[in-house]
């Protein structure tokens, strides 16, 4: 497909938005609210009762944590999405050069289709559940059954079509799903609490410490404190926002207020829904001292049949933006490709990452890992913007990459993933410790290597 009809489609791939495609804030308060109460909030909740995170550290952690990344959205994706109003890939390859941004573009697209693919199993989960198809344990790497991998492919396939149709199904979807999705998550944590019999702070302490006992045998040892939610907190959509992957999204928007948007995704999802989930464990493990965290079997045991479908629905309105991203990366390798087929292509990709339950089962570690290697490069990103283009977005429109493979932007960009990535896998540092010191290094070690370029070829 030409670029011509791809503009014609409303996505803007390689130009900015025209004014007359802009969103209103209506579209983005509720792709957030539906984006983040969605499928991961069913699986990282429960995580944090298995790694025996107190119930004060995780309410502290999380109401901090969340408004750390609220900001990083408002203050440091927002302003350059609206001013410049070009994709994450586009933006970068004015700066990278289009080689070397195909190289990152191919890590982000793969990255973003494994934590869509993480959703799709989530969704299958509770797809399965009226038809007793026994769903892969918590230690399960591979599919148990070959009635799983036919579940999960075609609950991929859905997702994958309607990611495949662009941002505005995407944001409809997402609008359609959100308030009805908000309203189970609140109504699981409510019914949790009455099976739970708890009717104060004290009772649900005791209840809490009981759980982590049972799911740790005995141990009660937590491997998680404060500071490692409120980074978890901040940093699990760290491609996101400081990474400046929705530039994507807010490039649509009319205003850069329409960041504030990602609070109702942060406070709705990212702490109402993880508390609810991880109460629906407490549940579950009271009432039958099973301590797999399966999406769907937890929320039907608190709520029913709603649980059932708010599993299914929330996994697709997780995973269908990010396919979407995934998609918008990998159309930027093949920018002449159809933006349609480009975005199945991930969808399939991601399908195939959901036959394999790990990538749910270990999400802390994932996402935290995601944002380590994706997100530094929005440092470079905003680095250059304030400080190389100084915000002038006629000149950065109009401006060519220097070469096609920026050497600066390589290293700036590997030297301070490569060291994290050795601490997290052979130091045991937790991965949501690490995009910010990588992110803040990669910008400056960005603007040395660059003034080092200039001054060589002056």
């Amino acid at each position: 497909m030409s670029e011509e009809k791809n503009t014609q489609m409303g996505e803007f791939e390689r130009e900015p938005v025209s004014d007359k495609s802009l969103k209103g804030a209506n579209k983005f308060w509720g792709m957030y609210a539906g984006e983040h109460a969605a499928g991961t909030e069913f699986m990282i909740g429960p995580l944090f009762l298995l790694n025996g995170v107190s119930l004060q550290n995780i309410f502290w952690g999380l109401l901090i944590g969340n408004l750390l990344a609220v900001l990083s959205w408002r203050y440091l994706c927002a302003p350059i999405a609206v001013q410049v109003r070009y994709t994450l890939y586009y933006h970068l390859e004015k700066i990278a050069g289009g080689g070397l941004v195909k190289f990152y573009n191919l890590a982000n697209g793969v990255l973003f289709c494994f934590l869509a693919g993480a959703m799709i199993t989530v969704s299958a989960t509770a797809v399965g559940i009226p038809f007793n198809i026994e769903m892969p344990g918590f230690s399960d790497v591979y599919p148990n059954s070959l009635l799983f991998v036919v579940l999960v492919v075609a609950v991929g396939l859905v997702i994958a079509f309607v990611a495949a149709l662009g941002y505005e199904t995407v944001s409809k979807f997402a609008n359609v799903a959100a308030p009805w999705m908000v309203l189970v998550f609140l109504a699981c944590g409510v019914v949790a609490l009455k099976q739970l019999g708890v009717n104060n702070w004290g009772g649900l302490e005791s209840v809490w410490t009981e759980s982590i006992l049972v799911a740790q045998k005995g141990d009660g040892k937590s491997t998680m404190g404060f500071w490692s939610v409120m980074f978890f907190a901040w940093f699990c959509n760290a491609a996101m926002h400081v990474g400046m992957a929705d530039l994507s999204v807010f490039r649509f928007a009319k205003k850069v207020s329409y960041g504030w948007a990602s609070s109702a995704g942060m406070y709705v999802g990212h702490f109402m829904a993880w508390i609810a989930a991880a109460l629906m464990l407490a549940v579950q493990i009271k009432l039958t001292q099973d301590t797999n965290p399966v999406p769907g079997p937890m929320a039907n045991n608190v709520v029913g049949i709603a649980g059932i479908l708010c599993v299914i629905v929330a996994g697709w309105t997780t995973a269908n933006p990010t396919i979407y991203r995934a998609g918008l990366a990998f159309q930027a390798i093949v920018p002449k490709a159809s933006r349609f087929k480009v975005t199945f292509a991930a969808g399939i990709i991601a399908t195939i990452a959901g036959v394999f339950p790990a990538f749910a089962w270990k999400l802390l570690g994932f996402v935290g890992l995601y944002g380590t290697i994706l997100a530094p490069m929005g440092g470079i990103l905003f680095f250059d913007w304030y400080y190389r283009q100084k915000g002038d977005v006629e000149k950065f429109h109009a401006s060519s990459p220097a070469s096609s493979f920026n050497m600066a932007v390589l290293f700036s960009w590997l030297i301070p993933v490569g060291i994290a990535v050795y601490f997290i896998q052979f130091k045991g540092v937790s991965a949501w410790y690490c995009p910010l010191p990588c992110w803040l290094g990669c910008g400056l070690l960005y603007l040395l290597l660059s003034k080092k370029t200039q001054e060589e070829v002056a």
